[in-house]
């Protein structure tokens, strides 16, 4: 036993040996300093010109965001629906390294593709499966389903955390941007995307923008399916 203790008691000092309480403050004062990074909001109003100069009323299909930013978001995860043959938002955006689950809550088979930037699929399946993926890349997807061609939805995928969707009225809030000058943007499937305008984000301080998006040229047309083929009659 005695043999025992006095080896857990070497182990003890020579842990203590190896304590440098200078470099715990040290590193405890990075840490300190790195969340107290001066940081600032960009928020304001996006419009909308739709085909005859109307202005848009649902702007909650637009997503503002800085142009580049050298901090990464975090992994997370995030849902889209099908129901009612439709997909549940119908746009949503993520940061690089995000994984969206696509559950089906139709009794009815879907099958989720995008033939946006390297593609995927995700297979045929029902109520109450779900597949995912991870996005990984930056840019934009549109997503479809192989059998209901009046099924889209759209993700854009950032590789920063400086972003968020417009609500209805137009008004958005990217929180916490550090200090500096950015260029930022919005899009919107139907007018691609606007911008630049320039910001400049001061500490603990707030810069308005306003940024308008023009799809009054836009044209509506057909898809294809994964095949790159016209829908046929088994769509329903």
């Amino acid at each position: 036993h005695l043999r025992k203790g006095s080896a857990k008691l070497i182990s003890i000092k020579a842990g203590l040996m190896f304590f440098n309480p200078g470099r715990l403050r040290a590193a405890l004062g990075v840490i300190a300093l790195s969340s107290l990074a001066p940081a600032g909001d960009i928020a304001g109003r996006v419009e909308l010109t739709e085909k005859g100069g109307k202005k848009a009323t649902d702007l909650s299909d637009v997503v503002v965001y800085v142009e580049s930013s050298k901090a990464k978001p975090k992994p997370a995860r995030q849902v889209l629906t099908m129901k009612s043959k439709a997909f549940t938002p119908h746009l949503l955006a993520i940061g690089t390294g995000t994984t969206i689950d696509f559950p089906n809550e139709d009794p009815i088979l879907h099958n989720v593709f995008s033939v946006s930037q390297e593609g995927f699929d995700l297979g045929l399946y029902k109520r109450p499966k779900t597949a995912s993926r991870t996005f990984d890349r930056p840019g934009v997807y549109t997503v479809y389903c192989n059998i209901h061609p009046q099924m889209s939805a759209t993700v854009v995928v950032l590789d920063h955390p400086y972003f968020a969707t417009a609500a209805k009225d137009g008004s958005f809030r990217i929180a916490g941007v550090p200090a500096g000058d950015y260029k930022l943007f919005a899009y919107h499937e139907r007018s691609g995307e606007g911008g630049p305008v320039m910001v400049k984000v001061t500490a603990a301080g707030e810069t308005t923008a306003h940024i308008a998006l023009d799809a009054s040229a836009f044209k509506r047309m057909a898809h294809k399916n994964k095949f790159g083929k016209d829908y046929g009659r088994e769509a329903y």
